[in-house]
């Protein structure tokens, strides 16, 4: 496989902030960040929100505080966020990346935070629509990157070919593996599975695998996910969403399963009590807490979306999964790997776009 040598870290990270988006707003993201800068001594932030949410800032050190006076809340349509909100903390926080900010996090409305990255940053050449990948932990004791999570409901097979070139530099600059193994989700192994689009992505993948520019272990199905067949699933948003989601819900299933067993009968409580160390060691292994902050890969900036009712413990992953990709220079390696990769393979958009 053809690779480049990887760039050079950055020696300071600088980190915009929407302290307002999501379920909880600043209550959760201040404390998120003040954590985040304790153990992120080469880190710098930039804080964005209303005046009097932004107050307790004032004593972080390596911060900067800029003011906004609208928010984008979880039930806005894009349009508003588009066209009414311009002052709002999630406009505000994406344009920092114009003004010096090495990338953006927010736990805002997911449809709203595409629009708006993709509206005010555009995507990188040879991309036609911006995908979102993040990490499902796997039994490896590691985790599987996936993509598209949402942000694409329909794609061609050119869109899903950009989606393995965008995650296998997603996986290098966060991972350090500069050739990640990728596989196309499907409903079998079989090359002669699935619809025409996926049996087309197919193809392109291996011509791309043929050329040395991906490491294509060909389809895959849902549970190599979680078994660490390989680093990178891809799926069009519509599957990915779904997956998630459920994902999601078995552990919250786990976590109330662990809580009623304590509430039952003195023969289920020893049970419980027995396998409660093996049971917290699985739910850590799976609390998707430490899996948050997905990356809006194909901008011309880092954008990543952290889950709207994340905790603080939650948020501060995210935001070291962006200091970890902007270190790293993630845009330099999406563009090394793009141009090689795409530059013989047909691209369009042919499908209309849609937001999950």
């Amino acid at each position: 496989m053809t690779s480049t040598a990887a760039p050079a870290p950055l020696p300071l990270v600088r980190i915009a902030v929407d302290c307002m988006g999501g379920d909880h707003g600043a209550s959760v993201t201040l404390p998120a960040c003040r954590a985040f800068l304790a153990r992120h001594p080469q880190a710098e932030l930039v804080l964005v929100g209303s005046a009097a949410a932004l107050e307790p800032a004032q004593s972080f050190e390596r911060c900067s505080r800029v003011v906004a006076t609208e928010v984008v809340t979880m039930d806005d349509a894009v349009e508003v966020a588009l066209r009414r909100k311009r002052d709002s903390s999630m406009r505000v926080a994406i344009n920092q990346l114009k003004l010096g900010a090495h990338a953006c996090v927010s736990a805002g409305n997911t449809g709203a935070l595409m629009a708006l990255a993709r509206y005010l940053l555009k995507t990188l050449d040879g991309i036609d629509r911006p995908a979102i990948a993040t990490v499902m932990p796997n039994r490896r004791d590691g985790y599987t990157t996936v993509l598209d999570l949402g942000a694409n409901v329909d794609c061609t097979p050119e869109n899903l070919l950009q989606f393995a070139v965008m995650g296998s530099a997603l996986v290098a600059a966060v991972d350090g593996k500069e050739e990640p193994s990728v596989g196309l989700l499907n409903i079998g192994e079989e090359a002669i599975k699935g619809s025409e689009t996926i049996k087309r992505a197919g193809e392109l993948l291996r011509q791309a695998a043929a050329a040395g520019h991906l490491n294509f272990q060909g389809n895959v199905e849902g549970n190599d996910i979680f078994k660490g067949t390989v680093d990178i699933v891809v799926c069009d948003g519509f599957v990915g969403n779904v997956l998630l989601k459920t994902t999601e819900g078995l552990a919250s299933m786990l976590t109330d399963f662990i809580r009623q067993e304590f509430t039952r009968g003195p023969f289920s409580k020893v049970a419980a009590l027995v396998a409660l160390p093996v049971l917290k060691r699985f739910k850590h292994r799976v609390d998707p807490r430490r899996y948050n902050g997905a990356a809006l890969l194909g901008l011309r900036g880092l954008v990543f979306k952290s889950h709207g009712s994340a905790d603080a413990y939650a948020f501060e992953q995210a935001l070291a999964r962006a200091y970890d990709a902007a270190r790293n220079r993630l845009l330099d390696r999406v563009h090394d790997r793009l141009g090689p990769t795409l530059a013989a393979l047909p691209t369009g958009d042919a499908a209309p776009e849609q937001v999950a």
